[in-house]
């Protein structure tokens, strides 16, 4: 069992309520940040349990941050951990936070569920997740949900809207102009689905480069034998000046 599971199923102070799929998960993203001086911010503090359980795992050199919309929660602060209380859809309110807190390692949304907290939170926080860093977004299953603003295929559920974030993940291989690289093409390594979790981990990507190494076969011959015959020779000539001009063209328009 891992150490989160653990600390949950013994857990006698504050409430937490997870699906219990959802540790191994945590387990996987974060065991990294263990005993280090993580920066941590949670939406969605609600009786502070998660909060406790974080402060365990990570170890006390962590930075906490969470937000939550009930001003009860505020009694959940201490000297390491701050509460800001606020609507995770108030853009200025996020943007507010963005000033006082260093850039995160961890981004993890857990708060109302609701599509458009969101996607705000997404939109207005996933900048100022370090370049190397995790957000992890759950409870997904609201987005089938119609009394959350959600629905199968539903356009502006969440699941809906994180779906696009594939097209731009894959941005460099576009040649339609309504999908060009942009700055979430630049700054995301990858992205992972799990049940009702989306985990996106961040990192600087350069434009992919496309090589290849070793002899080419054709029908079971060698290049140098294929290359031989002469109606090989006019495929080969014509493929190889047909890339070079692309690649001198590719050149000339950067």
């Amino acid at each position: 069992m891992s150490e989160l599971r653990t600390f949950f199923q013994e857990n006698e102070d504050n409430s937490i309520n997870k699906w219990i799929h959802y540790f191994d998960i945590y387990e996987f993203w974060f065991k990294k940040y263990k005993n280090k001086p993580v920066i941590i911010l949670e939406i969605g503090v609600f009786q502070g349990g998660s909060l406790n359980m974080w402060r365990s795992y990570f170890g006390e050199n962590a930075q906490i941050f969470g937000i939550d919309i009930n001003p009860e929660c505020k009694q959940f602060e201490t000297e390491k951990t701050k509460i800001f209380i606020g609507s995770q859809e108030d853009r200025n309110f996020l943007k507010t936070i963005k000033k006082q807190i260093p850039k995160i390692d961890i981004l993890i949304d857990d708060g109302g569920h609701y599509m458009n907290q969101q996607i705000v939170s997404f939109e207005e926080l996933y900048g100022h997740i370090k370049e190397d860093g995790v957000y992890l977004c759950e409870d997904l299953h609201t987005s089938y949900w119609k009394n959350y603003g959600g629905g199968f295929k539903k356009q502006g559920s969440f699941i809906e809207y994180s779906k696009n974030l594939i097209d731009r993940l894959n941005a460099w291989h576009s040649r339609e102009e309504n999908l060009k690289v942009d700055e979430f093409t630049r700054s995301t390594h990858s992205i992972h689905y799990y049940d009702s979790i989306l985990v996106i981990k961040k990192g600087k990507q350069e434009q992919p480069v496309n090589e290849m190494r070793g002899e080419v076969v054709l029908s079971g011959e060698s290049f140098k034998e294929a290359y031989k015959k002469e109606e090989n020779r006019k495929r080969f000539f014509t493929y190889k000046y047909k890339k070079m001009i692309k690649a001198f063209f590719k050149q000339l328009l950067k």
